[in-house]
């Protein structure tokens, strides 16, 4: 497994930092954290999928972000360690990741400190990327490169989507019921599995 917050690193310094590393896995629904615990290290994605939800300021709980293989969550553990969770993260399926804790960094703080730098350039861009798309990309396109992005096996309900597309759980529906009309892809109950990547993509680029 490979993670791109390693890139540009020394191999000897990645070597070093996945040796200090936990293995931890997790079935499917459990929870790795909720908001509020104490922040205690990073994971970095081996196997399977998770959800980053938060609670919004009227109750409902929102969908911000889906994490996978390559991709890692938690972390502000390592750049502030008294600091609390912002976000609960759960396994969507069964998973694994290595944990990488503050207390375990020891003498690999100056590679760790580079891993970051990366990391969190890496979710600015992502942020501005979200920022655009929800300005100035129309809903159902929007809606068709989150499907993407979330592979051929998608287990979230209409309303998480709509949360991960920034709109309403109608439009995520129709778009879902249209791909499935044209073949790109099936409609089970809780599981959207994409068929045609190649079509959806290219509506992704063009849907009004």
């Amino acid at each position: 497994m490979e993670w791109p917050i390693f890139a540009g690193l020394p191999s000897v310094d990645v070597e070093e930092v996945l040796a200090a590393a936990r293995r931890r896995t997790f079935a499917k629904g459990e929870v790795v954290f909720h908001d509020g615990d104490p922040g205690d290290s990073l994971h970095l994605v081996v196997r399977g999928r998770f959800a980053v939800r938060v609670m919004t300021p009227v109750g409902d709980i929102a969908t911000l972000v889906i994490r996978g293989p390559g991709e890692s969550f938690g972390e502000m553990a390592l750049v502030e360690p008294e600091a609390h969770r912002s976000a609960t993260v759960q396994a969507l399926e069964p998973a694994e990741t290595l944990a990488l804790a503050y207390s375990r960094l020891g003498n690999l703080r100056p590679a760790v400190d580079r891993m970051l730098v990366v990391l969190l350039a890496d979710q600015l861009r992502r942020h501005n990327r979200l920022l655009l798309d929800a300005f100035y990309v129309p809903a159902e396109r929007r809606v068709l490169r989150r499907l993407l992005e979330l592979g051929e096996t998608i287990e979230l309900t209409q309303e998480e989507l709509a949360q991960l597309a920034g709109t309403s759980r109608a439009t995520v529906n129709r778009v879902l019921r249209e791909e499935e009309k044209r073949g790109a892809l099936r409609l089970d109950r809780g599981r959207v599995t994409v068929i045609d990547v190649e079509a959806l993509r290219r509506r992704a680029r063009t849907a009004a």
